[in-house]
């Protein structure tokens, strides 16, 4: 067999390869927003350098937590989860430099506290406002005098 018919296979099924890994994360997108209460949120993991360690994924409120799942994974759980009990809404503020490239344009970044450290996600406005209604109705008989366990 010619080498050019070898390289054409490789080709179609690199092709296949690519097309089953977006209907997977077509079908788990559809499968995690089924129950409603997704939004788009972005998670900071690394804040060494100014502006980097964004990375694009989906909020989805469970209950008591915030789960956040990354965008670009086929992983059918949470990536990170946020209890409600343990997170405390610190600030907000607009994107800065090149998080203006990795954030959607109309999010905005929060600052939060828990007690393993700060936490910084991105969100739009209505789902901030979503969000600070989601983290003030804990459930009856929650101390907010008291600061975060």
């Amino acid at each position: 067999m010619p080498v050019w018919q070898w390289l054409l296979d490789a080709a179609g099924v690199l092709l296949g390869v690519v097309l089953l890994f977006g209907l997977g994360l077509i079908v788990r997108r559809r499968l995690l927003s089924r129950h409603g209460g997704t939004f788009e949120l972005s998670y900071r993991v690394r804040s060494v350098k100014t502006g980097r360690g964004w990375l694009l994924g989906l909020g989805r409120y469970s209950g008591e937590s915030l789960e956040w799942f990354r965008y670009f994974s086929l992983w059918p759980r949470p990536k990170r989860v946020l209890q409600r009990s343990r997170l405390t809404f610190a600030g907000r503020r607009d994107p800065e430099g090149p998080e203006q490239m990795s954030l959607y344009p109309d999010h905005v970044v929060i600052s939060c506290t828990t007690p393993a450290g700060p936490v910084e996600l991105a969100m739009s406005e209505g789902s901030l406002m979503g969000f600070q209604s989601w983290l003030e109705a804990g459930p009856p008989g929650t101390d907010w005098t008291r600061g975060p366990r």
